[in-house]
């Protein structure tokens, strides 16, 4: 499977955080090891585990060599829940794909410098149009 494939993936996990997730947007994550899915997750209700963790719970192996796929950049701040960027520079996974940007000020680009200052390999982009047409529909773009 290629990139593209498994960020589609995600993108149509993320649909599942509807509605209950509002007001936050709805993030979909995959994780990826030796070309197949290993674990999803989806954003929770408010107050709830955002996408990538909820992806890192369901998964009880270890997570070297794990790629993730995220539909909006991790989160770099915390509010009502933990930096979903810090969390992933604190396991194993060494790569994250990422479709797009989030435009919120708190964030917007933030999460991807705390991970490559981490040592992650990050591409941003990847399903990016895709991606944009569902969660431009959530984003508080402020």
């Amino acid at each position: 499977m290629s990139d593209i494939k498994f960020m589609l993936q995600a993108l149509e996990i993320s649909k599942k955080a509807l509605p209950k997730c509002i007001p936050n947007p709805p993030v979909g994550c995959v994780l990826v090891k030796d070309g197949r899915v290993i674990s999803e997750g989806f954003t929770q209700s408010i107050g709830g585990n955002h996408a990538e963790l909820e992806a890192i719970k369901n998964y009880s192996g270890l997570l070297d060599n794990v790629t993730a796929y995220v539909t909006l950049e991790p989160c770099s701040f915390e509010g009502r829940t933990p930096s979903c960027a810090k969390m992933i520079a604190d396991t194993n996974i060494n790569k994250v794909i990422v479709a797009t940007l989030d435009p919120d000020r708190r964030n917007n680009g933030k999460g991807i410098e705390i991970l490559r200052d981490n040592g992650l390999q990050v591409e941003v982009g990847i399903g990016a149009k895709e991606v944009n047409e569902f969660i431009n529909l959530y984003l508080g773009h402020s």
